[in-house]
């Protein structure tokens, strides 16, 4: 079975997307930096250098140097499918992304993006 061509696609690509539906609720470029860093691992300079680089997103959550393990907290539906539901992998972190990219927009609090007071 082919890959699902978002798998190849740069996150260099999307980014301007999350950026520009971020901007247009009000929130900023910075708390969208603050979402992937934090689903990521990846510091600011590591997640520049990806961007720079044009990284696909199969290598991006590949070489991820630590998923945040709140990051099955998410739930909800982005792209008519239930992001908890999904199969573990790729896709499914994409739209854990996806969600909180679309959470951040819709004006929810940072801390309760980040999952912040769970533990």
């Amino acid at each position: 079975m082919a890959k699902h061509r978002i798998f190849t696609t740069s996150v260099a690509s999307v980014y301007p997307h999350y950026i520009a539906k971020a901007q247009k609720k009000g929130r900023t470029k910075g708390e969208v930096d603050t979402i992937m860093t934090w689903l990521t691992g990846y510091d600011q300079a590591a997640l520049d250098a990806h961007l720079t680089a044009r990284t696909d997103f199969e290598t991006f959550f590949a070489k991820a140097p630590r998923l945040n393990p709140l990051r099955a907290l998410i739930t909800g539906v982005i792209c008519g499918i239930r992001v908890e539901e999904m199969e573990a992998g790729t896709m499914q972190e994409i739209r854990y992304l996806d969600k909180l990219v679309d959470e951040l927009s819709k004006g929810k609090a940072m801390e309760k993006i980040l999952r912040l007071g769970v533990l």
